[in-house]
C-alpha cells in the first residue's frame, strides 16, 4: 500500500515542502531515491514518478527547489524561477543536499544507498549534485540541461551517471553532450552513460508535454518507456 504526505525542511532562508511517497508495509531500511522536478515546479508529474519508485519498492522524495512549493504558470515564471538558481550554482547545489539530507535522515531509508532522478531542470540539478560528490550511488538525468558552470573535479564523483536525452533537444544540443562526455572523461568518472534517443524533442518523459507551452517539449511514448526501463536497470546494479 502506497501512502504519501508532505514533508517540510529548510534550507537557509527557504521554507521547502516535498512529497515523501512510500510503501508503509514493507519492512526493514530501503534504498532512498529523490525526484527532481522541471521548472514549472514540484507538481503532479514528479508527485507520480515518486509514487511509481515507492512501487518498485524505494521510499521516494520528490524536493522543491523553489519553496514553498511555488509553481510557475508560463515560461517567463520558469526562467525566473530557475535561472535564479542556475545563476548561484552554490544556492541550487544547497538545496539539492538539503533535500538528500530530509531523505537520508528518514527511519526507513537505508543511508548508504541514496540515488537521484531529475527531469528537465531537475536533470541538471542531479547531475550538479554529482559534479559536486554527494554521496550518492546513481543520478538520472531525464531530458536535462547538461551545462555547468561548475564541471566536475577530478575524482570527486562516485555516483554513476545515467544521462537520458533527445537527439533534437534544442536544451541539449550536440556540442553540449559532446561538452559532457569530455567533462565525464577528464572527471575521471567510473560509471557514466549517454543514451540518446532519436526522433526525440526536450520533455519527452511528461504526457502533458504536447508543444503547447514550449514546441520544442513534446511527449515520446518510446523515449519515455526505454529511458525508465534504463534507470530501473541501473538501480537494480547498484541499489540493490
Amino acid at each position: 500500500m502506497i501512502q504519501a504526505r508532505d514533508v517540510d525542511y529548510r534550507c537557509d532562508e527557504a521554507n521547502l515542502r516535498g512529497y515523501l511517497a512510500i510503501d508503509e508495509n514493507a519492512a526493514g531500511p530501503r534504498p532512498g531515491v529523490l525526484v527532481f522536478h522541471e521548472g514549472l515546479g514540484l507538481g503532479e508529474f514528479a508527485m507520480e514518478r515518486a509514487r511509481r519508485l515507492a512501487g518498485l519498492g524505494y521510499v521516494a522524495l520528490a524536493a522543491d527547489m523553489f519553496g514553498d512549493r511555488r509553481q510557475a504558470s508560463n515560461l517567463q515564471e520558469v526562467a525566473t524561477l530557475v535561472g535564479g538558481l542556475r545563476a548561484e550554482p552554490e544556492k541550487l547545489r544547497a538545496r539539492g543536499r538539503a533535500a538528500l539530507a530530509a531523505l537520508a535522515a528518514l527511519p526507513q531509508v537505508d543511508a548508504g544507498r541514496l540515488a537521484a532522478i531529475g527531469f528537465c531542470f531537475g536533470g541538471s540539478v542531479v547531475l550538479e549534485l554529482a559534479r559536486e560528490g554527494a554521496d550518492l550511488k546513481a543520478v538520472v538525468s531525464f531530458h536535462g540541461v547538461l551545462a555547468t558552470k561548475m564541471p566536475a573535479q577530478p575524482g570527486l564523483m562516485k555516483a554513476s551517471v545515467l544521462v537520458c536525452t533527445g537527439v533534437d533537444d534544442p536544451l541539449a544540443p550536440p556540442e553540449q553532450v559532446a561538452d559532457f562526455e569530455n567533462e565525464m572523461r577528464t572527471g575521471g568518472v567510473k560509471d557514466w552513460q549517454v543514451i540518446a534517443y532519436g526522433n526525440t524533442l526536450h520533455g519527452f518523459t511528461n504526457p502533458a508535454a504536447d508543444g503547447s507551452m514550449m514546441r520544442a517539449a513534446l511527449y515520446n511514448e518510446r523515449a519515455d518507456r526505454r529511458s525508465w526501463a534504463s534507470m530501473k536497470s541501473l538501480f537494480d546494479e547498484v541499489l540493490t
